[in-house]
């Protein structure tokens, strides 16, 4: 039996979904999104370049922080800021991990409870989804959020947990849509990624 001819002029299924995101602009959004997200990280540099040189030298503060207050302490401050919108730039606590007795296991630590937090922001979105007035507002409220999600997906998750854009709104969103719950654990797990990178470069510069 002749084996049948591949169809040239058929597209492959990654460039298929290359041509999607193109047009219904992710690329854009996603440049866009790294554009907005600049200043803050610049201004947290710059703030802590400040503190480094005019106050305190900040390998000092961090060792001061390391050990004054209890780790457990320190992880729960962050863990509740992962779990609120990420209030608290998470490089901080990274910073303060390179300066522990076992770094990189509280890396792993810290990167489960940002993943941890991501969860519980996911089932927020999950219970605002189950309130109608709630979501009723929320829907006008994060209506771009919410279009994004229902467009992109799991890229959009993706993008959340590896770059330094709002991983808990991201996650807020997929709740709200209800987006498979396997799917979300496992593009959330380059959440762990993000954190390993971001180490490896703290880390060294410390």
């Amino acid at each position: 039996m002749s084996k049948k001819k591949k169809n040239p002029n058929r597209k492959s299924h990654l460039r298929l979904l290359h041509q999607y995101y193109t047009y219904t602009g992710f690329y854009s959004f996603l440049g866009r999104s790294l554009i907005k997200a600049a200043p803050p990280i610049l201004i947290f540099i710059a703030v802590l370049l400040g503190i480094h040189f005019f106050v305190i030298d900040v390998n000092t503060m961090l060792i001061y922080i390391t050990e004054n207050f209890p780790p457990i302490a320190v992880f729960a401050i962050f863990f509740a800021s992962e779990s609120i919108l990420g209030l608290i730039p998470p490089e901080i606590f990274i910073a303060w991990c390179g300066k522990a007795s076992s770094p990189w296991f509280f890396l792993f630590i810290l990167s489960f409870l940002s993943y941890l937090g991501g969860i519980i922001s996911y089932f927020v979105g999950r219970g605002i989804a189950s309130i109608p007035s709630v979501f009723v507002y929320l829907e006008v409220k994060m209506a771009k959020h919410i279009k994004n999600m229902r467009k992109w997906g799991g890229i959009l998750i993706l993008a959340g947990a590896l770059l330094p854009l709002p991983f808990a709104i991201a996650s807020i969103s997929a709740g709200i849509i209800k987006f498979p719950f396997g799917s979300y654990l496992l593009f959330g797990l380059l959440r762990f990624v993000r954190f390993a990178i971001y180490g490896a470069l703290i880390f060294g510069a410390l």
